[in-house]
């Protein structure tokens, strides 16, 4: 059976034949949606159904049309468009509604046996079905360089109807596409455009006129004045929104406000654009599914992990894997959805690694046997992430594919490791020795260090008589049997050190003369140990 594999906008490879195709699932539709305000009120069919066709209510056509998701456009009520879903053989039926509506969906599709999902009011039909369409039909093709050409020829429509160069921006002021030529253009929207983000004066100036508070309160488009002096000229702003979300912004220069039809064509091309950003989310969205299943097996283990390898676009030979948390103050693991998203931005070709999201934390498979260069993309990520999140991380030894379940192992340790201190993240091949120490006071936590033996009997006794013996042991066995560096280390004369080993001997059975005993204690020490002193 043979595949044509295709590298999506991700970097992972999908095919086209029908040996193997990406499977969207009712479970991942349910998923996605929700995002938009679409809540599953009842599933009476298994969330694992496969999902191949979507059907589109139309009351001026009699023709009968068969599809896995109906979109009940019109219906009057849930019955009625549960009734005509089930004729469609639809697996789910859309409805839209409020809460009144709860009660007759969960009845009427527990009777007939289908999935009701009721959508926000505030959600149009429209974008309703850009997400539907653009999930379920066109998951196999993904974005493969659509999504953003799409974006920069529609800036050139709005520019033609609005009579300005047009940006199109997300929600944290990221530029996703804009208008051409340049030749006009002021100070600001070139170094927006250079730099693919609003600069922060930029920002600030926008911020004071009141921007922010606007886009998330009205759909309605806003005049800012321009700032000659900083090379701003005018500006009018109209939020891209889909429901009560909002997903980004469309900027159009001008010296004073549009009116008439260039302020018609503005509001109009900002819910074309929301349906095209729509489009590109469910795509992408698919693709990090299909890429973080994918780098998952690698790290969970598979017998064909070369094969994957060359699936996610990743080059053969040695990588490393890099394990990220990401935190908001004392709310731990609150941003990791970011940190994911951040990681999977990009297309294949510019992104070198391969991310998959796992519990708290994000893993990334990144090619090269360097630690220079995971440093590097963990700044990179650091740096693209809201200041007020904080990172954690760790970086496993370079690893063959075949390897990878190891070094996620690895990776995990060295992420504990830099979650108690504030330094670089470690690395393994330089920090074996403390991940190896770590295991021991692991294993020491949970019950698992000795209770009897001459470390314990001494723990014991500086405990009931305020001696410092486990750390003259620790001291002496670390000077390797020499008092005078012994006596260092404690800061005591080497002879102090002989006089308590001498009394240390009347309390335990120390056996110094034994190399198997020194070892033993020595391991003993370095899990149950803090790595100062007690005198």
């Amino acid at each position: 059976m043979s595949a044509t594999w295709v590298l999506g906008a991700s970097g992972v490879a999908v095919t086209e034949e029908e040996g193997f195709r990406v499977v969207v699932r009712l479970d991942r539709l349910v998923n996605v949606l929700g995002g938009y305000g679409v809540r599953l009120c009842c599933c009476p069919v298994p969330r694992s159904a496969e999902l191949r066709g979507v059907v589109l209510r139309d009351t001026t056509d009699g023709r009968p049309e068969v599809g896995d998701v109906y979109l009940a456009v019109g219906a009057e009520s849930v019955a009625e468009a549960v009734h005509a879903a089930v004729s469609a053989r639809a697996v789910v039926v859309l409805v839209r509604g409020g809460e009144e509506l709860l009660a007759d969906a969960v009845a009427t599709g527990e009777a007939e046996g289908i999935a009701v999902a009721l959508a926000d009011p505030a959600l149009s039909w429209s974008q309703l079905a850009g997400v539907v369409y653009g999930l379920v039909l066109e998951g196999r093709e993904t974005e493969s360089g659509r999504g953003p050409t799409d974006l920069f020829a529609l800036a050139d429509s709005l520019a033609a109807a609005t009579g300005g160069a047009v940006t199109i921006e997300d929600r944290v002021s990221r530029v996703l596409a804009y208008s051409g030529p340049q030749q006009e253009a002021d100070a600001a929207r070139l170094e927006t455009i250079l730099g693919r983000q609003v600069p922060a004066w930029v920002r600030e100036l926008f911020d004071a006129a009141g921007v922010p508070a606007h886009l998330l309160a009205s759909d309605e488009p806003l005049f800012v004045p321009g700032d000659p002096a900083r090379g701003l000229t005018g500006r009018m702003v109209v939020a891209v929104r889909v429901g009560r979300e909002l997903l980004g912004t469309v900027w159009v220069t001008c010296p004073e406000p549009l009116r008439g039809d260039r302020r018609t064509a503005l509001t109009d091309g900002a819910r074309i654009v929301a349906l095209h950003l729509l489009r590109s989310r469910a795509s992408a969205d698919l693709e990090r599914q299909v890429e973080s299943e994918w780098v998952i097996r690698l790290l969970e283990g598979t017998a064909d992990a070369a094969t994957v390898i060359s699936q996610l676009g990743l080059p053969p030979g040695p990588a490393r894997v890099v394990a990220v948390r990401a935190h908001v103050g004392d709310e731990r693991h609150a941003a990791v959805l970011l940190a994911f998203e951040q990681a999977t931005t990009g297309f294949g070709w510019s992104r070198p690694g391969r991310s998959a999201l796992s519990g708290n934390s994000v893993y990334t498979i990144l090619p090269g046997d360097g630690v220079a260069a995971a440093r590097d993309w963990l700044a990179a990520l650091e740096a693209a992430l809201p200041g007020h999140v904080s990172t954690s991380a760790g970086i496993s030894a370079a690893a063959e594919p075949a390897d990878l379940p190891a070094a996620r192992q690895e990776a995990d340790e060295c992420l504990a490791l830099h979650e108690g201190r504030s330094d670089d993240a470690p690395a393994y091949d330089e920090s074996w020795d403390e991940i190896l120490l770590q295991r021991l006071r692991t294993a020491a936590r949970v019950g698992r260090a000795s209770a009897r033996g001459p470390v314990a009997d001494l723990r014991r006794h500086d405990a009931e008589h305020g001696t410092g013996y486990v750390a003259t042991l620790r001291a002496w066995l670390e000077a390797q049997g020499d008092l005078a560096e012994a006596g260092e280390r404690l800061g005591v004369h080497g002879n102090t050190v002989r006089n308590r080993l001498r009394k240390m001997a009347e309390v335990t059975s120390l056996d110094l003369d034994d190399a198997a005993k020194r070892v033993a204690m020595t391991i003993d020490l370095a899990a149950t140990v803090s790595d100062s002193y007690n005198r």
